[in-house]
This record gives C-alpha cells, structure tokens and sequence, in this order.
C-alpha cells in the first residue's frame, strides 16, 4: 500500500502506523503482525490478522485525532460508533453488486477514492474527494541509457491486467517484451495454462518479480511501458512508476487510465491491441524529461501527504478537536 506517512512527518505532524513488523516507516510502528501477509507461508486465514489490527486500533482510539484506514470497509462497524474522526482510502473495485448493501448500511463513513473513476458505481457514498497516489520524488528516478530497447510489463500477471495482450502488441511491432511481475496464489493456474505456454516465444523474457531497487533500470531502459488492461482499474501505480522514471506508457482507455495519463505528453491511450502498436511509432514525439516533470508535478508522495493533511484537518475541525495526531491502519 502507498501510506503517506513518511511525507507526513515533513509536514509536522505525529504518525503511527498499525500494519506488519517488517513495514519500512518513518512513523511510529505499531506491529499487528510480524510479517506481511503476502509473505508469510504460515498465513492461511488472512482475516484474523485483520481482525486483530483493528481491535489494537479500536482499544487506543482515542488517543489519536484522526484514524486513517487502508481497509476497505471492515472498519465501518466498529469506528462508525466510536466518536473519532476517521476515513477510509478505497484501494480496489467497487464495481461488484454485492458491495452497494454494505455501503448503504454505513453511508455517513467517510471515504477517499484513488481516482474519479473508481467511484462511479457507489455515487451516493460519503466522498471526501479523490487523492491519487504518490511516490517519493527519488525513490523511482530515470538511469542513464544509451537507447532504451525493449517494452516492458511491470506489476501482477492476472485475467484483468492483460499480459497476454502485452505479449501481442510486443509481437506485432516486432520488438522485444521484458516482463517483471509477480505471480499471486489466487492466480497461479491462470498463469501456468494461460501465460506460461506464451512466455516461450523468442520476443518473450519472463523476469519474475522484481525489487524497488531494480525497478529504475528495468523501467529507465525500456521504450513504453504496456499497460493493456481488461478492467476499470482504481488507479494503477505502475504508471507513474513508468512516469518517475520518464517512460512513457501505452494504456488502454479503462477505468483510472485517462486520469493518470496525458495523451500525447506521459504517454498514449488507445483502445486496443491496433492502437497500441500504432502508438509505439509515435514515442519519439514524447519528450522523457517532461514526462519526469508530469510525475513531479501531479504525483509526487509530498503531493498526496498534503492533500491528506486537507482532509484530515477538516474532519478535525468538524469534530472540534485541537490536536493534530494521525494513526494509519493497513
């Protein structure tokens, strides 16, 4: 998840954070579990762990101002009542039927969408507004390369993210795809019978999961980054990881994409596998350093940190409290 916490400290006010041992904060660390849930072999019921975060939060509640939550909807219940001011960031799809019941049981919590778009299917929700995501202004930077030389996949290898389709485009603009994603439990068969017998292909270089450290020049040496989703997708940080590093994206108009992406600037939106071919004829309009220059100016971590701190001061002022402390669960 992308806390805003470290940005948060610049700004001058007290974080602590509730999520695994092994979080890399700057925050007070409050550890709910030792290690994160997606790492951890000896984790087979995922709630648990979350069921007791919360009652950490809910038992110390009222020692902070303002409780942030990276949960969905399962503080809704429990934190409704209490009487501090909290809200939720909605980090996923909002387009399944059976979550419009649950949000109308609770339509007074407070939420902050990621993107416009990932609000549409809960219009009568309790919207503070939308905060995209940011990233440390250094944490992703552009590497020196000669002449970037192939497309890149970055991020998760599922139905809805569209590998296969990045393979396609790759295959039909005659250039080389390097994919480095990760391969989660849940989608494991679609990889192996879907994915895995394309990955043979000689324009094909299956990389696997790769580290923030790795990230920059994966990304730096690329020509685009393909993002050739199948799905209204809530925001997509793979895009302006693309743009800290000044590569520009080829994205499918889904979901996020067209507010993430400036056409003909960051990068192309297109429509399908013909578009994006046709769109990597185009990259040398683009210009990396103004891409660079996008990134710092609309999704910078310092960006998003302030925006929160908006909200957090106004539901603070609505509850009339005079401190400013911040607890984020996650």
């Amino acid at each position: 998840m992308n806390f805003p916490t470290f940005a948060a400290f610049s700004l001058g006010h007290e974080v602590t954070l509730f999520a695994s041992g092994d979080s890399q904060t700057s925050a007070h660390l409050e550890p709910a579990w030792p290690r994160a849930l997606r790492l951890d072999p000896a984790i087979s019921d995922t709630f648990a762990p979350h069921l007791l975060l919360l009652e950490k939060v809910r038992r110390v509640a009222h020692e902070f101002d303002v409780l942030h939550f990276h949960l969905s909807y399962l503080p809704f219940p429990t934190f409704s009542e209490l009487g501090v001011p909290f809200l939720s960031t909605m980090h996923g799809r909002l387009d399944l039927p059976e979550l419009q019941p649950v949000f109308d049981m609770f339509p007074q919590a407070p939420l902050v969408s990621i993107s416009d778009s990932q609000r549409l299917p809960l219009p009568r929700s309790n919207w503070l507004g939308t905060i995209y995501h940011g990233l440390p202004e250094n944490l992703l930077t552009p590497q020196p390369k000669t002449q970037p030389e192939y497309l890149a996949f970055l991020g998760r290898i599922c139905p809805e993210k569209r590998v296969d389709l990045a393979i396609e485009i790759a295959a039909l603009a005659g250039l080389p795809l390097k994919i480095a994603a990760k391969v989660d439990k849940a989608d494991r068969a679609y990889f192996t019978n879907v994915i895995e017998p394309l990955l043979s292909q000689k324009h094909v270089e299956f990389i696997g999961e790769i580290s923030e450290a790795q990230k920059p020049t994966f990304v730096s040496g690329a020509k685009a980054l393909l993002f050739p989703i199948d799905w209204s997708e809530p925001f997509g940080l793979v895009m302006i990881e693309a743009m800290a590093c000044g590569t520009p994206v080829i994205a499918f108009n889904r979901g996020s994409v067209p507010e993430v992406i400036k056409h003909g600037v960051t990068g192309y939106i297109v429509d399908d596998v013909r578009g994006a071919v046709e769109a990597l004829t185009q990259l040398e309009a683009l210009s990396r350093s103004e891409i660079r220059e996008h990134f710092i100016g609309r999704f910078s971590a310092q960006l998003m940190a302030q925006h929160y701190a908006d909200v957090y001061t106004s539901l603070v002022h609505r509850a009339t409290r005079p401190r400013l402390r911040q607890v984020i669960a996650g």
